[in-house]
């Protein structure tokens, strides 16, 4: 049934206070957590899922601020729409990211190059030009 949310809180609160980040995957989850994440000093992650017809929560997608935002294709699982119930590949994360851009008013190319820096910073990755 997953881990219930006050005591990922408090893990994430005390991983944030040592320094440690991490990121909130494939996240479906409440606001407050988001937002204890962010205090943490956490990144938050989007998958398909945020396009499918059953997703509701528009406003979680706002609430994340662009340098904390990641989006993710979670392959070979949840593809989003237009491919959902196909084999999700990872060229598809575009897909998700079109919709974050939209639910949160913003351009997808700038969107989509905050992501990236976002990716380069959280896991160290070479800088990508």
């Amino acid at each position: 049934a997953g881990v219930p949310v006050l005591p990922m809180m408090e893990v994430m609160s005390e991983a944030g206070a040592a320094g440690i980040r991490g990121v909130l995957h494939c996240f479906t989850g409440s606001q407050a957590l988001a937002n204890a994440a962010l205090e943490a000093g956490w990144y938050t992650s989007f998958s398909g899922i945020v396009t499918f017809r059953s997703w509701k929560d528009e406003a979680l997608l706002r609430l994340v601020p662009e340098d904390r935002l990641l989006v993710e294709s979670d392959a070979p699982y949840l593809a989003p729409v237009p491919h959902r119930s196909k084999r999700n590949e990872p060229a598809w994360v575009v897909r998700t990211l079109e919709h974050l851009a939209l639910a949160r008013g913003v351009d997808p190319a700038t969107l989509g190059a905050a992501t990236v820096r976002n990716a380069v910073a959280l896991f160290r990755l070479p800088e990508v030009s």
